[in-house]
């Protein structure tokens, strides 16, 4: 076979995305006929602390090896000792070196010029295999790391005092971060020392060791700093300070600290720790700080565990989160003008204390539930509960905007960036530095948005649309959506790893059928605010009207309900609010939804509330002889509300 042909053999194997493991055996017979060697070897740099070395025979009987860079030796294989030639090249794109190619030969001047020049083609085409190789073991990775995260999770869930665990947690961690210790330090309230607050992989029995340590004001900045990666701990940490006495110690040589925020500060930092050199990459930071979220808010539940037992009675501490419920209500309302977090029903004051409590850590929080059910009030409810309260809070629907500009409203662009952009502009990310991003509806985010914004999650940084700069912003990042985001991830149309960094805190809001105790007070705040903006404010709700609000569904729950008492309140004209001045409202037996003690309980199969308003607006259709405005105000709906539902459901006259 002819240099060309060989070329077009390997480049037909390359295509087929074949892995470097079964790439490599059909290499060598396919270039055996046109160079003379004993032995091929391909050398393949795997992350920044090991490579992979495939030998294989013109038999295609193949030997793979793996080696650490750190290991004396390692970065020079032991060459073929019965090997009289060689020829050399390495494997790689530009100035990226993915590894290296060279045959071997037990005869002395086996291999010529024109055999260099076959080798360098077939490196060109090696170096693709490489990198689709490169991008399984990142997958891979990646993979691993979500597995981790997931199982992590599950060691902490339940744990009262993360130093019971942390030798199990060090255990999990390792599956994604290879690592010798595992250490956890604590500031003191006076910033003026820091102590092993946690440690893994090592047993001190000094209590020196585990005493409190005072710090200088620079060693105290080195603390404050960002994630960052010691690859050299001997060269690059000043022996004097409290890091190179805590790492001598431990016998560490290499470290990847992150820092640890709880409430209102930092508590300390976590350090992943090996006891070789150039151990961990940048790469592993994003992976590491997940690991302190994590970390921060099982610590948060573990203060507020001991805040519990701490205190004489569970009622006592009941009472006192109930009181910071209510402190950050009163606080919101006035804030905003109005009232926004209303609700005595135990299913919201649930919701309610899970917010207060993840509202004083940084942790990313995902709020789930069917649309109208007041997300974004647990979004502002959580940014007033913050140390962030005086930041801005950031609100944007990603279901509102086409995907485009969707990406230029969220990460801003530079002038000539698309059509129509005449100047720069800075998206919602940087307006909202220093406070809160409300991304409201992040199911409906396009794939290629996820990814950059996975990016700022995991490095608070981004780039503009058009632009070339990174810009690093403060912000913690609150989502929400009404989507089952678990379908969307097995239907490819969400990104596993964007999901479990917004989910290390859910919050599940119940349906408005579900909060039957609230459905009157809300009704009476509606009714309140709403009144001061007409010129003859009702007199109250009826208790036939009353009555009706606790028999209706409310499919369209919170918001549903304001919009019913808002057109109320325009009928009743100044006097009393009654049924007649209510929407169509079907009764809740008849939608097949629980009613209070005593009432039937739900169909077996379950009910579709789609099913049922194509069913109504179908029904007013027809006893309103299509007349749009007739059964528009049969359902107490706009012309534009039931034009929408029309066009929704499909129902052309013919249909009705």
């Amino acid at each position: 076979m002819d240099s060309l042909g060989v070329l077009t053999a390997i480049a037909r194997v390359v295509g087929e995305g074949t892995p470097l493991a079964a790439l490599v055996p059909r290499l060598a017979v396919i270039l055996h006929d046109a160079i003379p060697f004993q032995r091929l070897h391909v050398l393949r740099l795997d992350r920044a602390e090991s490579l992979i070395l495939y030998v294989a025979r013109p038999s295609g009987e193949l030997e793979e090896t793996g080696h650490r860079i750190a290991d004396a030796g390692a970065t020079t294989p032991p060459p073929d000792t019965d090997s009289r030639s060689r020829i050399i090249c390495t494997v790689g794109n530009g100035a990226t070196v993915h590894g290296a190619l060279w045959f071997t030969s037990t005869e002395p001047d086996a291999f010529s010029a024109s055999h260099e020049v076959l080798m360098d083609s077939v490196a060109d085409l090696l170096s693709l295999a490489m990198q689709y190789d490169e991008l399984l073991s990142t997958e891979a990775v990646r993979g691993e790391r979500l597995d981790t995260l997931d199982k992590l999770l599950h060691t902490m869930a339940g744990a009262l005092d993360i130093r019971h665990i942390f030798a199990d947690v060090s255990h999990v961690i390792r599956e994604g971060l290879p690592h010798d210790l595992l250490a956890l330090t604590s500031w003191a309230e006076d910033g003026r020392s820091i102590r092993i607050y946690a440690l893994s992989g090592a047993q001190i029995d000094d209590p020196q060791f585990w005493a409190p340590m005072p710090i200088t004001d620079d060693t105290r900045a080195l603390l404050h700093r960002d994630a960052y990666v010691v690859n050299n701990i001997e060269a690059e940490v000043e022996t004097t300070s409290v890091r190179a006495e805590i790492f001598r110690r431990l016998g560490a040589r290499s470290a990847l600290r992150v820092p640890l925020a709880l409430g209102t500060g930092v508590f300390g930092s976590l350090f992943v720790l090996a006891r070789e050199p150039d151990r961990f990459s940048d790469g592993d930071l994003g992976f590491a700080r997940r690991v302190a979220d994590l970390l921060a808010l099982a610590l948060s539940h573990q203060r507020l565990a001991e805040a519990a037992r701490r205190d004489a009675a569970a009622r006592e501490t009941a009472a006192q989160l109930e009181a910071q419920v209510a402190t950050l209500t009163r606080e919101l309302e006035a804030r905003t003008g109005h009232r926004r977090v209303i609700g005595h029903s135990p299913q919201w004051k649930d919701v309610l204390a899970q917010a207060a409590r993840v509202a004083q850590t940084e942790t990313t929080v995902l709020l789930t539930g069917e649309s109208g059910t007041g997300k974004e009030v647990i979004a502002r409810f959580i940014h007033q509960g913050s140390r962030r309260k005086q930041g801005p809070f950031i609100a944007i629907n990603c279901a509102a905007l086409p995907d485009q500009l969707l990406e230029s409203e969220l990460f801003g662009h530079e002038r000539g960036a698309f059509t129509g952009a005449v100047s720069a502009k800075p998206g919602r990310m940087e307006q909202a530095n220093g406070g809160v991003l409300f991304l409201d509806e992040i199911g409906e985010m396009a794939p290629g948005v996820q990814a950059k914004l996975l990016r700022v999650l995991e490095e608070r940084e981004f780039v503009r649309l058009g632009g070339t700069r990174s810009t690093h912003v403060d912000i913690r990042v609150v989502a929400a959506t009404n989507r089952d985001l678990h379908s969307a991830m097995r239907r490819g149309q969400f990104r596993e790893d964007l999901y479990y960094r917004l989910s290390v805190f859910e919050i599940a809001l119940p349906p408005l059928r579900n909060r039957l105790d609230d459905i009157l007070e809300l009704a009476d705040a509606f009714l309140q605010e709403i009144g001061g903006a007409v010129g003859k404010p009702p007199a109250g709700i009826a208790r036939d009207a009353r009555d009706q609000l606790l028999t209706y569904a409310w499919p369209g729950n919170v918001r549903e309900l304001r919009n019913a008492i808002e057109r109320a309140v325009i009928l009743a004209d100044g006097g009393y609010i009654r049924s007649e001045h209510l929407p169509v409202i079907v009764p809740r037996e008849s939608l097949g939804v629980a009613q209070p003690a005593g009432a039937s309980s739900l169909p077996p199969g379950g009910v579709n509330l789609e099913d049922i308003e194509r069913s109504l607006v179908a029904k007013a259709l027809t006893q309103a002889r299509y007349n749009k405005t007739r059964a528009a105000k049969l359902l107490g709906l706009t012309r534009a509300q039931l034009y929408s539902r029309i066009e929704k459901y499909g129902l052309a006259q013919d249909d009705v």
